[in-house]
Order: C-alpha cells, then sequence, then structure tokens
C-alpha cells in the first residue's frame, strides 16, 4: 500500500475509537543485550512499509528485533502494541492526510477541530508525538503557506501543551514522491518552527526526502536538530534498503544525530525489496546501531 493511502485509511479508521487507558506507555521488553543492540539508539519502524505482515506476527519481530517502538500507528492499533510493549513514536489519526494541510485556512476549522480532539487521545494512551502535514501548495507561494500554518496550528499549540503532545510537521520531498507538497525543505520547516515559538512544535526530519531536495544531510542536522524531533530513514534512489545500495551512510548520520544529544527515536521508514521483509529490516536496524 501507498503510504499516502495508508495515511488515509488509517486515519479514518481512529475517528470514534478511544484511546485505552495508560498502563504501558513506554516499551516493556527490555530486550536490547538479547538482539546485541548497543542502546544508544531509540529503534522505531514504519508500519506501514510492513503492512503485509499481520500486525501480532510483526510486533513479535519486533521484540526480538529489540525494536522498541512503532511509527504511523492510530487508536485502533495502540491496545495490541501496549500487549508486546512495543511504544507508538509518531502517532496519528488527525487531519486530512499530505496533500490538504496547514497552509490552507479554508481547512483550520476542521484541522483545529480534529487536532483538538485527537491530542488528549493521545496524551491519555501514554504517547507524546503526533504527525501534522503542511499540505500542498496549489499555487500558493512559500511565504503565504509559512503564514498560513502559522496562524493555524499556533491555535492548538495550548491544547498540545496541556497534554504534553508534541506536532511533528514532516518534511517531504515535492521532487519525486510528493509532487507539490509545501513543506519540502528544511529552511522552510525551521522558520515555521520559530513563527510558532513552541517546544511542542517540531519538525519530522525524513533522511530520505531531504537527501532529495537538499542533501548536505549531516550539516543541516548539526545547524537545526534542535528544531528535529524525530527523525526517518530509507535509501535513497528507491526509498528502499539502507545498505551499500544506496548512496547514503547511514552509520555516519546516526553518529550526528547523537553527537547533537537527541533522546528521540529514529524509525526505519525503508520500503524492503528483500524476500525476507524481516531480515531486511533487522539489516537495517543494525546499520543504525552505533
Amino acid at each position: 500500500m501507498e503510504r499516502r493511502k495508508f495515511i488515509s485509511a488509517s486515519a479514518a479508521a481512529s475517528v470514534g475509537i478511544i484511546a485505552c487507558k495508560n498502563t504501558n506507555a513506554m516499551p516493556q521488553a527490555s530486550n536490547e543485550k538479547d538482539s546485541g543492540l548497543k542502546g544508544n539508539i531509540n529503534h522505531s519502524v514504519c508500519r506501514w512499509c510492513y503492512d503485509k505482515i499481520p500486525m501480532e506476527d510483526f510486533l513479535k519481530s519486533l521484540n526480538e528485533l529489540g525494536i522498541k517502538a512503532m511509527d504511523l500507528t492510530g487508536p485502533e492499533d495502540w491496545p495490541l502494541m501496549k500487549k508486546y510493549g512495543i511504544h507508538a513514536s509518531m502517532c496519528w489519526g488527525a487531519g486530512k492526510g499530505i496533500l490538504e494541510g496547514w497552509n490552507d485556512p479554508k481547512l483550520h476549522d476542521e484541522l483545529i477541530a480534529d487536532y483538538k480532539r485527537m491530542i488528549p487521545i493521545v496524551a491519555e494512551a501514554g504517547y507524546t508525538n503526533l504527525i501534522c502535514f503542511s499540505g500542498n501548495r496549489n499555487g500558493m507561494d512559500d511565504e503565504e503557506g509559512l503564514k498560513n500554518c502559522a496562524e493555524g496550528l499556533k491555535q492548538i499549540m495550548p491544547d498540545a501543551e496541556k497534554h504534553g503532545v508534541v506536532l511533528q510537521m514532516e518534511l517531504l520531498n515535492s521532487k519525486v514522491d510528493h509532487a507539490d507538497y509545501m513543506c519540502d525543505k528544511s529552511a522552510w520547516g525551521v522558520e515555521l518552527c520559530k513563527q510558532i515559538g513552541s517546544e511542542h512544535f517540531k519538525l519530522l526530519y525524513d533522511i530520505y526526502h531531504m537527501q532529495i531536495m537538499e542533501g548536505d544531510i549531516i550539516r543541516n542536522i548539526q545547524d537545526y536538530h534542535e528544531y528535529f524531533g524525530h527523525y526517518h530513514t530509507g535509501g535513497n534512489p528507491g526509498r528502499h534498503e539502507i545498505n551499500e545500495t544506496q548512496e547514503l551512510y547511514y552509520p555516519a548520520i546516526m553518529k550526528a544525530i547523537l553527537d547533537t544529544g537527541f533522546k528521540g527515536y529514529v524509525a526505519q521508514e525503508f520500503i524492503p525489496t528483500w524476500d525476507d521483509k524481516i531480515a531486511a529490516l533487522k539489516e537495517g536496524v543494525t546499520i543504525c546501531d552505533v
């Protein structure tokens, strides 16, 4: 399933579902030693890349691999994740997906209501991060889009701050995968963070997407890390495995992230090409485990 379709389907499924009371917000499966992981990186994985694997089977595999968390899940997923001690490191369930977002003031009333509904659900379940999107330009210039996003998002910051939830806008490429998407450069996203002026708004820095749009990954991490609340991986070109078949050297990138003092999650978001999808995931985590 393509990610944008997965987002729309999952967001729709989350409407009306009440999150379970938090009893095990953080992972209980402390299996890093058994898996051989160093414990320096908080490893996560994006569910949509492995959606052909039944959820419970996938969660068992995460426990075996020592992966603590999973990205891009909603309330319908959380009870089973809690059973296996897997943290929801990037939640969704609010908004209209990638194409329609905060840069369109005509959507603000709907988005504000939806995020005000979802923020307490995320907090009640014991989670912190909730994804959001700028939306496509549709002829709008970047300055106007920046102003619109800031005006809309500022109206839900009190709710986010009250509940301890961090809204994270994802940086996506507009060259290959998400044509016309507005939040497609680090500098634009950083300026949005500055205009909003809250520690409860950050950027989800997707390494694959930003390699396509601007490169200079390590320098941008060093320069802008205070605005980055979460990271996604992926091999370029193709968003496949992050090994020697692609152009990015992930051990150096992970070291740069660690050197900033980052304590959040790094989620694997590559689409595996191997027949054994779990083996491909294990390789990716091992490469990033510096």
